[in-house]
């Protein structure tokens, strides 16, 4: 919703796989007036969509290979001048995230840190 509301001219896509985040990001923005919010699963979007700005509390739990997987599909999605901003927990391995990315072709930063989580600045690839 903050996206949202700091970027009105932006179309807002806020895309989960759990059915019951979907109803309530759709309920709060619609409480909040909202309508540059799109909310989606993953597979409903088309697939040529790319994206200027991701920004993603990414599934760390799900294990290596998925997330890799996961921020794959996401990632190779960005503009070519876009930027995906990630808040990972220090103890659930953003730092080896970090060279995971790099090592995969996308330059990633630490932009942030603070209580323990990072915020990971990652850029589109070549």
């Amino acid at each position: 919703m903050t996206l949202a509301r700091r970027l009105p001219d932006a179309t807002v896509w806020a895309v989960d796989v759990n059915e019951r985040a979907r109803a309530l990001c759709t309920a709060n923005a619609a409480a909040h007036g909202l309508s540059n919010v799109e909310v989606r699963e993953p597979d409903d979007l088309d697939p040529t969509l790319r994206f200027e700005l991701i920004w993603s509390n990414p599934p760390i739990r799900i294990g290596r290979s998925a997330l890799d997987t996961l921020l794959s599909r996401w990632l190779d999605r960005l503009s070519p001048d876009g930027t995906a901003i990630l808040v990972v927990n220090r103890n659930l391995g953003a730092d080896s995230l970090t060279r995971r990315l790099e090592a995969r072709g996308w330059p990633c930063t630490r932009v942030g840190s603070r209580q323990g989580y990072r915020l990971l600045e990652v850029r589109a690839r070549g």
